[in-house]
């Protein structure tokens, strides 16, 4: 798999985390860079992406999470903070290039006291 994520784990309510996704063997552009969630029994869902010069987020992650990007190599980031119980969720990258999408395989977010 060209994407691979990392940064999961357990955190207490309040808490936060930061994850990365790095995209092995990419040339050229990235054109969409995002992570999305799924929560048990519910669908996956959005949560941040960058577009361009353009990040969207989530309402429900707006003024906790933040996306970010490394602009020497092909990673990018997912800041959160002010963890809920309800941000517990399998969390994804999602990386778009070449007209190809492409998704990690995951990584566990559980928030919990």
């Amino acid at each position: 798999e060209p994407l691979v994520e990392s940064g999961g784990g357990l955190v207490q309510p309040g808490g936060s985390l930061r994850l990365s996704c790095f995209a092995s063997g990419v040339i050229g552009d990235i054109t969409v860079m995002g992570w999305w969630r799924q929560a048990p029994g519910k669908q996956r869902e959005p949560v941040a992406e960058i577009i361009g010069f353009t990040s969207n987020y989530a309402d429900s992650v707006k003024d906790r999470f933040s996306i970010s990007r490394d602009r020497t190599k092909p990673v990018w980031y997912l800041q959160m903070d002010r963890l809920k119980p309800e941000d517990t969720a399998v969390y994804y990258c999602r990386g778009v290039w070449f007209g190809t999408e492409y998704w990690g395989w995951g990584t566990q977010v559980t928030v919990s006291s």
